[in-house]
């Protein structure tokens, strides 16, 4: 398989409402192993990590690098084996979101809300639902979002409303946080029904009613183009409805993998961080004054905090993999005890990858020194992108969640933060 990127001009001034993608013109790849889809996202990372740094500049959205990625096979990778997907490990899914994070965290995380909602299809939807909407990603058709909501008092709280027309529903509501809705062939919305339940209705790009705008505006992140879709009297078929709310009614690991996915990311932003503070230190960086040496990269000080980052980061990878298997029993078999290990197995790995990412994308400075600042070396790009990122949930409340379950067994709560 041969992929190859054109690198598109920058958009300096992209339009309100912005105009979807066309569809895939030819299917996309599938794989068929863990390891393949290693072997592939390294292939695609090689790619995308040279112009990681002009896309954030820029705000150059990532058009080739997604259809890239998409076409790849890696969009399908939790798809399930009946259905023709490869159903790859937790663990391996989340190291494939990793390696592409590393060399750009945006083309990482617009990933996630499409890997998460293959998921939930798994979990709530009949056979013909899934087998139709599993067909869709696995000949390389893209799913966004329009989940969250800018206004509401809480996260899980939506205004967005459908109606039922028979065959069909009409929604109609505001979202913001839309992350991978403007470089969508789908887009998911969680909409409410008349009985306050949240369903995902998939409305095709283009739908009359449905304007995506990209308005966001966040200083990290900044080509995930997560902004605004506005939903104006939008039409699905209800072939196309999800009960998504069903995947909380009970135990499920539904949660979990939306969270573990966040886990990827910020490891990925941790290891670009550390990897070039490595190389900025090895060519660029001078030795202190006072140290006697001749190159930074002799400097004991240097030398034990780059040793402390390297640990913490393989301890969060750790981590990282073992919230994956926990993740794979939940899925097979979803209990009370499997759904809760996974959940508490995600928090530990959450809370030690925002800590990593935050820590190294903040040390690469001190130990590169001060010309490491300079604009045209752009590395303040991985702090901006870890404490953006690293905001998606407070990982205060991990602790809390992580507390009362060593100590007083009580179960995390069942939502898409959890």
């Amino acid at each position: 398989m041969t992929l190859t990127l054109a690198h598109p001009k920058p958009d300096a001034a992209a339009p309100a409402h912005v105009p979807g993608q066309p569809k895939p013109s030819q299917p996309a790849h599938i794989i068929r192993s863990d390891a393949e889809a290693i072997e592939v996202a390294h292939h695609l990372a090689a790619q995308f990590v040279g112009g990681a740094s002009r896309r954030d500049r820029n705000r150059e959205w990532p058009i080739e690098e997604l259809n890239a990625f998409s076409q790849s096979g890696l969009w399908s990778i939790n798809v399930p084996k009946k259905f023709g997907g490869p159903e790859v490990s937790y663990a391996t899914l989340t190291k494939v979101v990793q390696i592409i994070s590393a060399a750009d965290p945006s083309i990482g995380q617009i990933s996630q809300n499409h890997l998460g909602v293959i998921a939930a299809i798994r979990t709530v939807s009949d056979e013909a639902q899934q087998k139709l909407l599993f067909d869709l990603a696995l000949s390389g058709v893209r799913f966004g979002n329009a989940f969250s909501e800018f206004g509401s008092k809480r996260a899980a709280d939506f205004e967005t409303k459908f109606t039922d027309h028979g065959d069909h529903v009409i929604v109609t509501g505001r979202k913001f946080y839309s992350t991978g809705a403007v470089l969508a062939h789908l887009v998911p919305i969680v909409a409410v029904d008349d009985q306050g339940r949240a369903w995902y209705a998939i409305a095709e790009r283009d739908a009359p009613g449905l304007t995506v705008i990209d308005d966001w505006s966040a200083f990290g992140q900044r080509t995930t183009l997560s902004g605004t879709v506005l939903l104006d009297g939008v039409k699905v078929p209800k072939t196309h409805l999800v009960p998504g709310y069903k995947g909380y009614e009970k135990p499920t690991a539904d949660g979990a993998i939306f969270q573990i996915i966040q886990v990827g990311v910020d490891n990925g932003i941790a290891q670009a961080a550390i990897d070039d503070t490595i190389a900025f230190v090895r060519t660029k960086a001078r030795a202190w004054v006072d140290s006697g040496l001749d190159s930074a990269s002799q400097d004991p000080y240097t030398i034990q905090a780059i040793g402390d980052l390297k640990l913490r980061l393989h301890a969060s990878e750790a981590l990282q993999d073992r919230a994956g298997l926990a993740v794979d029993r939940a899925v097979a078999n979803p209990t009370a005890e499997t759904v809760a290990e996974a959940q508490i197995a995600v928090a530990e790995a959450k809370v030690f990858s925002t800590e990593i990412a935050i820590a190294a994308s903040n040390k690469l400075f001190e130990l590169a020194g001060a010309r490491s600042t300079l604009a045209e070396h752009n590395l303040d790009r991985h702090w901006r992108n870890a404490r953006t990122h690293t905001l998606h949930d407070p990982v205060r409340w991990k602790y809390a969640i992580l507390g009362n379950y060593f100590l007083n067994d009580v179960k995390p709560p069942l939502h898409a933060w959890s």
